[in-house]
């Protein structure tokens, strides 16, 4: 019996471990069954961007942590387990069917998507039967072969003599090359490839442009400026990918009320705020802030001075700010 394919290697696991938290706890918390959240550790179940979210703030860690570095000790246990796979597979026969059924869908034009529709399978049945994991059961093959309309037997033939020729010898050497990846963000080559892209890939990337990270919060007076994504929340909708976003929690006690407490102010570095404009004062350069890196900063509102400088005005005690760096504040949410 072919074994489930790994589609989605992970870290889940050991951050799950490492906060001393049972698997029936993550279950109950992200509202998935025990199954499911098995599944997910083990990389057999595909994760949707709200759940991999969900399962970051329960367990408290940056998106990035959750996917695998080459370092990590699962990317070897994977790829050894999928090289295992692969070779159990050589004398099976399921990697050469695999490879024509994709070669044929390829032909006829049709998406991955629509061929497991066409041949009443689940899209994960019928992608693991493409790449060669899971072996085909006698009532599934007749409506497979319908869905390309062909006869049990001509499909079969077609896939012999694509295999005779040698035009499969791509198809599978493809498959054979994904062991050579772990599924590192932000790697091009990294991945499994799914549905006409990386999963873990599009994934992240999906995923990340939803977050924006939290530089500051209130510390005495002012706010403690850190320009770090080990705290990240979900941007509202019209600031989803946007480039150059940030928040910070502001000490609504200077501002006189102006701004609730339990808010989030988003900045903008991309935008110059100008007279009259409430921003984000930094007392150090923006730019040259790393992630150890700490800051002062205000949330004040722009006036101008007589030479035509700008600078930030704040509340209780009034107080004049003459920053190094000053970003505009483009939205305020209220939790």
């Amino acid at each position: 019996m072919a074994q489930e394919e790994i589609i989605f290697p992970n870290n889940i696991r050991n951050i799950r471990l490492a906060n001393g938290m049972k698997m029936t706890e993550l279950a109950r918390r992200a509202n998935l069954s025990l199954s499911a959240v098995s599944k997910i550790e083990k990389g057999v179940r595909r994760l949707n961007q709200k759940q991999l979210l969900n399962i970051c703030n329960i367990l408290g860690c940056k998106l990035s942590d959750i996917f695998i570095k080459e370092s990590d000790d699962v990317a070897s246990a994977w790829q050894t387990e999928i090289k295992r796979r692969l070779a159990d597979n050589e004398t099976s026969g399921l990697k050469i069917f695999g490879s024509g059924l994709r070669k044929i869908r390829q032909q006829t034009g049709k998406t991955i998507a629509k061929a497991a529709k066409d041949a009443g399978m689940t899209l994960s049945v019928y992608h693991k039967i493409e790449v060669g994991q899971r072996e085909i059961y006698e009532n599934e093959i007749e409506p497979l072969a319908k869905s390309f309309s062909c006869t049990v037997d001509s499909l079969f033939d077609k896939i012999a003599t694509m295999y005779k020729s040698g035009e499969l010898n791509k198809q599978i050497n493809k498959v054979k090359e994904r062991v050579k990846s772990v599924l590192v963000p932000g790697n091009p080559i990294s991945g499994i490839d799914m549905h006409d892209g990386l999963y873990g890939a599009k994934l992240y990337d999906s995923a990340r442009k939803k977050l924006v990270p939290v530089f500051g919060v209130p510390e005495g007076k002012a706010i403690a400026f850190k320009k770090s994504d080990e705290t990240m929340i979900v941007a509202p909708a019209s600031l989803e990918g946007r480039k150059g976003v940030y928040a910070v929690i502001p000490n609504s006690k200077r501002l006189n009320g102006f701004i609730p407490e339990k808010s989030y102010v988003f900045a903008d570095t991309l935008s110059k705020p100008t007279v009259g404009d409430l921003a984000v004062l930094i007392n150090e350069d923006f730019e040259s802030l790393h992630s150890d890196s700490k800051a002062v900063a205000q949330i004040a509102v722009i006036k101008q001075d007589s030479k035509g400088n700008l600078y930030g005005q704040v509340s209780s005690p009034e107080e004049k700010i003459t920053p190094k760096s000053m970003h505009k504040v483009i939205m305020i949410i209220t939790e």
